[in-house]
């Protein structure tokens, strides 16, 4: 078994477009950070995008809640056909196999987190009868370290029979998956790309974690790192390019942000149909 440093504290998601709750000690921005997205003059035209545009945006408008600030007002972007948001609300659970410490998804035997997934699925069910909950098994798969390893990157990746297993367990309860990413000192460039067989699925959805991309050179988790708009629009690009390859419906992308300098330059990222992307706030620190 690898041995992984822990840097991450528990996280349990939970997804309209997407709400998270911690139970270690949480550190988060004042105001709920949002990405605003524009469309590139560039990007191809897309003819699969969703036909019933009026009950997309009644849902987009229904999860703003009444707000009046304009900060959540909808854009008239819309997505492909077969898109998971905000058609249904994914209750995710969170972690890695080889530790306790990262997450429900390794803390518990395989049985008893079930049970408390479907119970929590029964309680967002309850509460918001009008959107179907579907769950999440949120997998890190490469996890940020504190020593540099073999390749000098501070990074670590889970093997194939590991990645494995959770596809398996997704299977067994009907669940989609996000595959996470902590890059250190490596690139998603460098990272993406490995997961390609696993992405290709369409159950199979990613996660990008700023706070261990470590673009000064630093440790993971003396500094909270960031990404880009260029970061991100190379993850979303390559995820559409499997969309548009394998016909795929639209995959979820989540960046994780508790801080504002997490995530840069967010008015360059595009906006593409073949991508639902999903900036959350979690928690930090360790229980």
């Amino acid at each position: 078994m690898a041995k992984i440093n822990v840097t991450l504290g528990y996280l349990f998601l939970i997804m309209n477009l997407l709400a998270i709750a911690s139970c270690n000690t949480a550190h988060s921005d004042p105001v709920f950070p949002s990405v605003s997205r524009k469309t590139t003059n560039s990007a191809p035209k897309h003819d699969n995008i969703i036909t019933d545009t009026a009950a997309y945006k009644k849902k987009m408008i229904r999860m703003a809640n009444g707000d009046t600030s304009g900060k959540w007002a909808f854009k008239n972007e819309f997505p492909n056909e077969g898109a998971i948001l905000p058609y249904k609300r994914i209750i995710a659970y969170y972690g890695n196999l080889y530790s306790t410490r990262m997450g429900i998804l390794g803390e518990l035997p395989k049985k008893e987190m079930f049970s408390r997934l479907n119970k929590e699925l029964a309680v967002w069910q309850k509460a918001d009868p009008e959107t179907p909950t579907i769950p999440a098994l949120h997998y890190i798969v490469t996890t940020a370290q504190s020593s540099p390893g073999s390749g000098g990157l501070y990074r670590l990746r889970m093997p194939s029979s590991e990645i494995d297993k959770v596809m398996a367990m997704a299977k067994e309860i009907n669940a989609i998956v996000f595959l996470d990413i902590q890059v250190g000192l490596s690139t998603l460039k460098e990272e993406i790309p490995v997961l390609e067989k696993y992405l290709k699925h369409p159950r199979v959805h990613l996660g990008i974690d700023p706070e261990f991309s470590m673009k000064g050179g630093q440790k993971p988790g003396t500094v909270i790192g960031s990404f880009d708009a260029e970061d991100v629009n190379y993850a979303s690009s390559y995820l559409a390019s499997l969309v548009n390859k394998y016909n795929l419906p639209p995959k979820v992308l989540i960046l994780h942000r508790f801080t504002k300098g997490m995530l840069k330059s967010t008015k360059e990222i595009t906006a593409r149909p073949e991508i639902q992307v999903v900036v959350d706030m979690d928690g930090w620190g360790s229980s």
